[in-house]
C-alpha cells in the first residue's frame, strides 16, 4: 500500500508525544528528527525534507495550543496541513478547452505507462464527465504500441485514431481534425517515450506541441522509481512546460517519496494517480485526502466515492426492500459478492479506514479462489434453485457440483453460510439487534469473518 512505511514511522513518532502533557522545544525537535528520517527513508528529496521540517518546527514551536487539542494533536494538525500543502494544497482539475476538442498530450519515459493511463484517463472522462474521447496513436517507434492502444480502446469502448508508421506531428494534427469532424470533444495523444531523456525525444514532443497547441500536457511518471521520477519530471517540465503529472503504480510503492517531492520540485501538481492495473483504477489526486491517509486518519470521502461508483443504486434499494421482507436470495448474495469485488482489494479498502494499517491485515484477505468457487456454484444453479435453496436435493447438488467443477461438500458449506446470513438478516429486518452480535464482533478470527463460519474473508 502507498506510504505504508512512512505512515508507520510517523505514527511511532506521534505516539511518543501523546504521553506528554506539555511539550518542550526539545520534545518538538526530537519528533522532527524522527519525521525527517521517516521522510528520507520514504525517498523524499533531501531539499524538500529540509524545508518541510523547518516549516513544521517553526509553526510547532511558536504555536498556541488550542484548548480543544493536546500538544501532540496540535503537532499532528500542523504536519497534516504542511503535508497537504507539500502535495499541492487542493485537487487540480483537468483544463477543458472553451472550444472543443480538448487536446491532452500524454508524455513521459518508456515504461511509465503512458498508453494505458492515457486510455484510463479517457475512460474516466467518459464515465464521470460524459465526454466523447478519441485516442490518437502518435507512438510510431515502440513495437506494438498502436496495437496496445487499440486493445485498451476496445475494452473501454473508445475509438482509436491511427495512421501507421508516419510522422507523429501529422498524426496529431489529423487526429484533432478527425475529432472535430466526428464530434469527439477530447483527444488524448499517446506520444513516444525513450528509456532516458534525450534531445531527439524532446524535439519531437516540442514539434507536436507547436502543431496542435494542446490544452493540457500531462507527464506520466512511475512512482516505483522514486527520485528518478522527480528528476524526469523536472527535465520534461524544463523542455515542455508541462501542466500536471499522472503518477502511476502508487499502489505498489510503499515509500511514496515521488508523490511528496514532485510538486515541490517542479511546481506542477499531481492531477491523477494510477492505483492498480485495471482500466478503471485511476483517480483524481486529492492532497488533503492523501495527507490524511499518510497520518493514519483514513480517507472516508474516497471510500464513499468508490462505493458510489461500484454499487448499483437501484439494486441497493431492491435489496433493502428484500431484507425488510426477509426475501434475501442466493442471487442477491451473488450480486453483493460481485459488487464488493469491484471495489478492489480488502487492503486497499481498509487503507481508507481511520486507524487501519495494511500490516494489521497481514494474513487476512479476500480468498479469491473461494469466491470464484462460490460464484461457479451459484451460477450453475437454475433461477428457481437460487430463489429457493430448499429445492436442492442430493441429485441436484451432484449436478451443480459437476457443472461448477466443485464437490458436494463445497455446496453444503455455501448453503450453511447462506443460512447463517439469512438468520442474521431476519433478526435485523425485525428491528432487533442479535443478542450474540456483540460477542461475534469481539472475536478475533484470522482467515475467517468472525462468527460467519468461514466466509471468504
Amino acid at each position: 500500500m502507498a506510504f505504508e512505511g512512512l505512515s508507520e514511522k510517523l505514527s511511532a513518532a506521534f505516539k511518543k508525544l501523546r504521553g506528554k502533557g506539555r511539550l518542550s522545544e526539545a520534545d518538538v525537535k526530537e519528533a522532527m528528527r524522527e519525521i525527517r528520517l521517516a521522510l528520507l527513508e520514504a525517498d523524499v528529496s533531501f531539499k524538500v525534507v529540509k524545508q518541510f521540517v523547518a516549516q513544521v518546527t517553526e509553526k510547532a514551536v511558536g504555536a498556541d495550543v488550542l484548548e480543544a487539542l493536546s500538544p501532540a494533536q496540535q503537532i499532528i494538525k500542523i504536519v497534516n496541513q504542511e503535508l497537504t500543502e507539500l502535495m499541492g494544497g487542493s485537487a487540480a482539475k483537468l483544463a477543458i478547452a472553451s472550444k472543443p476538442p480538448t487536446v491532452v498530450m500524454m508524455v513521459g519515459l518508456q515504461g511509465a505507462g503512458k498508453t494505458t493511463n492515457g486510455a484510463k484517463l479517457a475512460g474516466l472522462m467518459k464515465k464521470q464527465n460524459g465526454k466523447r474521447p478519441l485516442l490518437a496513436a502518435c507512438d510510431i517507434y515502440r513495437p506494438a504500441a498502436i496495437q496496445q492502444l487499440e486493445v485498451v480502446g476496445k475494452q473501454l469502448d473508445i475509438p482509436v485514431f491511427q495512421m501507421g508508421q508516419t510522422n507523429p506531428v501529422d498524426i496529431a494534427k489529423a487526429a484533432v481534425e478527425h475529432a472535430t469532424a466526428h464530434g469527439n470533444d477530447m483527444v488524448f495523444l499517446d506520444t513516444a517515450g525513450r528509456l532516458h531523456v534525450d534531445e531527439a525525444l524532446m524535439d519531437e514532443l516540442r514539434n507536436i506541441k507547436a502543431a496542435v497547441a494542446p490544452t493540457e500536457i500531462l507527464l506520466v511518471v512511475d512512482a516505483m522509481v522514486g527520485q528518478d521520477a522527480v528528476n524526469a519530471a523536472k527535465a520534461f517540465d524544463d523542455a515542455l512546460d508541462i501542466d500536471g503529472v499522472v503518477l502511476t503504480k502508487l499502489d505498489g510503492d510503499a515509500r511514496g517519496g515521488a508523490a511528496l517531492s514532485v510538486k515541490a520540485v517542479t511546481g506542477k501538481p499531481i492531477k491523477f494517480v494510477g492505483m492498480g492495473e485495471k482500466l478503471d483504477q485511476i483517480e483524481v489526486f486529492h492532497p488533503d485526502r492523501m495527507a490524511s491517509r499518510i497520518l493514519g486518519m483514513g480517507d472516508m470521502l474516497s471510500l464513499i466515492e468508490k462505493a458510489e461508483q461500484n454499487f448499483d443504486q437501484q439494486k441497493a434499494l431492491e435489496l433493502q426492500e428484500k431484507l425488510r421482507k426477509n426475501k434475501f436470495t442466493l442471487t442477491d448474495f451473488y450480486d453483493q459478492m460481485k459488487q464488493l469485488k469491484n471495489m478492489g482489494s480488502l487492503t486497499e479498502i481498509a487503507g481508507m479506514l481511520p486507524g487501519v494499517k495494511a500490516s494489521d491485515l497481514e494474513g487476512v484477505g479476500m480468498d479469491q479462489k473461494l469466491l470464484q468457487r462460490m460464484e461457479a456454484i451459484i451460477l450453475s444453479m437454475t433461477p428457481a434453485e437460487r430463489e429457493d435453496p430448499k429445492l436442492l436435493n442430493s441429485s441436484r447438488k451432484k449436478r451443480i457440483a459437476a457443472g461448477s467443477g466443485t464437490q458436494v461438500v463445497d455446496i453444503n458449506r455455501l448453503l450453511k453460510q447462506f443460512d447463517m446470513l439469512q438468520a442474521m438478516t431476519k433478526q435485523f429486518s425485525g428491528g432487533k439487534m442479535p443478542k450474540n452480535l456483540r460477542k461475534m464482533m469481539g472475536k478475533k478470527g484470522r482467515g475467517g469473518f468472525p462468527g460467519m463460519g468461514g466466509m471468504p474473508f
